[in-house]
């Protein structure tokens, strides 16, 4: 019997990032503030026992080391189960933008795959597992808004922001990560970065408890800025350009190249959207935790319980996958 669903597979923005040291293992230390949003790829997919496992992807558009393939190559190892698994992805979140597409597709299978297959994979092997795919797929495990620490996978939830709208602008322009964090510059050691530190923290309390007498989103900042405007300024053109039409805060999403603007009135989001007619653009709103649940479990709602997270089947096997 083959067990399907349409699930959806979120955006995320960075409220905030920094990055810290150098580490000795190669990558760098960050502090950030994830955010999901709206914006979804459309993931469909399902699961047939069978003596030899199978995975198929049709993507529409061509994926480099496909994180969603790789993700139900790792479910279906953890869950020790064999079977077919088709999958059908349109992609709706800009590729290579700093919006997180590739690695919520990882999480979206992770988190699908064991309620089809009715095999239940514990909460802490399926955070190994999200970490062995990417630096950001743990976060799609969680959703809402959350603190990323390490190389962001070290993920823990953090009070809503609340209800905001927005506007994405994704221009067609690839910026190279590895070529980013080098051009920053940061090196091994800790000495410099106690300033970095307090903006961070400084962002933190105030989506923790607020701050007396001001509101709203946090007014982040985004280590990357900098080096990635120096090489692309249009990049620095279009985040004025959402300032002046009444966007706080306007920033770059991780390393580029999408921009968005939080927008406190609905008139001042249409302004944006006239405005930005000719560019790559789109309106999302922020989702938080309990609307990412709530929508994954509708999702999921002729398989899954309606309890408890992450989703699991109404009828899996006794215990789980560790």
């Amino acid at each position: 019997m083959e067990c399907r669903a349409r699930v959806k597979a979120y955006a995320k923005i960075n409220l905030d990032l920094h990055v810290l040291n150098r580490r000795p293992d190669g990558y760098h230390e960050l502090r950030t503030v994830y955010q999901t949003i709206s914006l979804a790829d459309d993931l469909e997919i399902s699961f047939r026992s069978a003596r030899q496992s199978r995975i198929a992807a049709d993507c529409g558009v061509e994926i480099p080391n496909n994180l969603a393939v790789r993700a139900a190559e790792l479910a279906l190892e953890a869950m020790r189960v064999r079977g077919e698994v088709r999958m059908r992805l349109r992609k709706r979140i800009p590729m290579g933008a700093g919006l997180g597409g590739g690695s919520s597709d990882a999480a979206a299978v992770l988190l699908a795959l064991p309620v089809l297959a009715k095999r239940p994979i514990a909460l802490e092997k399926m955070i190994e597992l999200a970490c062995r795919l990417g630096s950001d797929v743990p976060f799609f495990l969680l959703g809402g808004t959350a603190l990323g620490v390490g190389r962001g996978e070290e993920v823990y939830p953090l009070p809503d922001v609340g209800r905001a709208r927005g506007l994405l602008v994704a221009p067609e322009l690839h910026i190279s990560t590895a070529e980013a964090y080098q051009a920053l510059g940061r090196g091994l050691t800790l000495a410099p970065i106690e300033n970095i530190i307090s903006s961070f923290q400084s962002c933190i309390w105030h989506l923790s408890v607020g701050t007396p007498g001001v509101g709203g989103t946090p007014r982040g900042s985004n280590d990357f800025e900098d080096v990635v405007f120096a090489r692309h300024p249009r990049l620095s053109r279009l985040k004025r350009a959402l300032a002046r039409l009444g966007a706080e805060p306007a920033l770059m999403t991780g390393s580029g190249s999408a921009l968005y603007g939080i927008f406190h009135t609905k008139e001042d989001l249409e302004t944006a959207l006239t405005r930005f007619r000719r560019e790559r653009i789109f309106p999302f709103e922020f989702l938080s935790r309990a609307a990412y649940h709530a929508k994954w479990r509708r999702c999921l709602r002729e398989f899954a319980s309606e309890e408890g997270w992450p989703p699991r089947s109404r009828q899996a096997r006794q215990g789980t996958t560790s």
